[in-house]
């Protein structure tokens, strides 16, 4: 009779590894620090695992208007000129924490390895700023990015949102609001392990890698409370998009998720629910890998892999 495989052992060696070493270190769950204490605790060790960055030509930080004042952007672009394709980042950390720092080496990669402007967005971060400001910020620098597009040497039809976990939510919000509101029209939405369902925890990626596989259940309450004002925002399209009863007219997607993610059905049925509609839509599960691992590129091969796959479509993608 053969032996059964346990669930550990159909993680990559690399995410097992590093799994292992998280747990020998200890350290307090997310659930049981404030936001100041979370971001202190958990920025630091995000910039480590990206690994050393990668040179890239252009790297300026800038500053544009925002509906709450002004917001923080950082543009990464080869040295090469020409118009070029643009990718709008939005980065994770729950809504609560991550900033430029910490997303720095995927933008740097991903733009190196596509030759398309990054601009990474620092949106407004909850609790201090509660839904819908990271939503308003994400679609106001998306606009910016458009309407300043021949200065910043952008092809304006060739303008991509994306972002990883909280800020793959931002990029759906950001797509549909330039929909409905007839422009700026984007070609791509770049969608790694989404958050697309705030309203309920039970699919069953949640309930069995509810613990474990670094994001936990509680983790994701703990970012929901703060995010929200209040439960009953949890059904908003704008942080449920996968509740949105229409999806016809976003842009194409890509669309990332992780075996060993609590994240990967819901983002597996955005994806779904975006085909049916019409949406022309790549959808790529990586085998053996955990929530977060494109940010983990520094130790996770499967983290590069993706930024590689994330830049042949921001590359590609059709006018």
């Amino acid at each position: 009779m053969p032996e059964l495989i346990t669930r550990s052992e159909l993680l990559h060696p690399e995410v097992r590894a590093l799994l292992e070493m998280m747990d020998a270190q200890g350290g307090a769950p997310l659930e049981s620090l404030d936001p100041v204490q979370a971001r202190a605790d958990r920025q630091e060790g995000m910039k480590m695992l990206g690994g050393a960055p990668v040179v890239i030509g252009r790297v300026e930080d800038l500053s544009i208007p925002g509906p709450g004042g002004d917001v923080p952007v950082r543009l990464y672009a080869s040295e090469h000129g020409g118009v070029r394709p643009a990718l709008v980042y939005f980065h994770g950390g729950g809504w609560v924490f991550g900033n430029l720092d910490t997303h720095d080496s995927v933008c740097r990669a991903i733009a190196r390895e596509s030759g398309a402007v990054v601009i990474s967005v620092d949106y407004r971060l909850s609790p201090e700023h509660k839904f819908p400001a990271a939503a308003d910020d994400a679609y106001a620098a998306t606009r910016w990015v458009a309407a300043n597009a021949q200065r910043l040497g952008i092809d304006a039809h060739r303008i991509a949102v994306g972002g990883d976990s909280a800020g793959g939510n931002l990029a759906t919000v950001a797509a549909m609001r330039c929909r409905d509101a007839g422009g700026p029209k984007l070609a791509l939405q770049v969608l790694i392990y989404p958050v697309t369902d705030l309203s309920s925890f039970e699919t069953d990626s949640h309930r069995e890698l509810a613990e474990g596989y670094f994001l936990t259940r509680g983790a994701m309450q703990w970012f929901t409370g703060h995010y929200l004002a209040s439960a009953d925002q949890s059904r908003h399209l704008e942080v449920s998009p996968l509740l949105a009863p229409n999806l016809k007219g976003l842009p194409p997607a890509l669309v990332i998720t992780a075996e060993f993610d609590p994240l990967r059905d819901e983002g597996e049925a955005y994806a779904k629910r975006l085909a049916q509609a019409g949406v022309p839509v790549t959808s790529t599960r990586y085998p053996g890998m955990i929530h977060g691992f494109v940010s983990m590129h520094g130790v996770v091969s499967g983290g590069r892999q993706a930024i590689q796959d994330v830049a042949k479509a921001t590359k590609s993608m059709a006018v």
